[in-house]
């Protein structure tokens, strides 16, 4: 009986913290000193926990195409700074600024992202780490 109470505490514990391991700090996926500034057409949005993610066509000068993947808040955060399940439909043309993965892909955590109209959505996890630059409304 002991050992069963044992393996039950056991396996409460890693599924309890399982949802932290997923959760991660800005500094161990993403470069403060790699800024990034992209111009391209949404294909998908992802409104998922812990973190929601915008997929980008980025075309160059070239007229090659490049596929970027934006991390953003989770989807309560972002519904509570404004964002609305239609704020960037596939084909919604974007420009998103953020900072890029470490790894060097077409990664990139999103700050701020301007739609067609003008209106400047914040897109950052608060409190991960990322830079206080002024682009979050609650930093201090």
């Amino acid at each position: 009986m002991r050992t069963m109470t044992g393996w039950l505490l056991a396996a409460a514990l890693l599924v309890a913290a399982a949802p932290v391991v997923a959760h991660h700090a800005f500094s161990a996926e993403f470069d403060a000193t790699k800024p990034v500034r992209l111009q391209g057409t949404i294909t998908k949005m992802e409104w998922i926990n812990p973190h929601s993610w915008m997929h980008v066509d980025v075309t160059n000068d070239d007229g090659t195409v490049d596929s970027w993947m934006i991390e953003a808040g989770p989807p309560g955060a972002l519904v509570r700074r404004g964002w609305r399940k239609d704020s960037v439909q596939p084909g919604t043309e974007v420009f998103i600024e953020g900072y890029q993965a470490l790894d060097g892909t077409n990664k990139a955590n999103g700050r701020d992202v301007t739609l067609p109209d003008g209106t400047k959505l914040f897109a950052g996890s608060s409190g991960t780490g990322a830079p206080l630059d002024g682009s979050d409304p609650t930093e201090r």
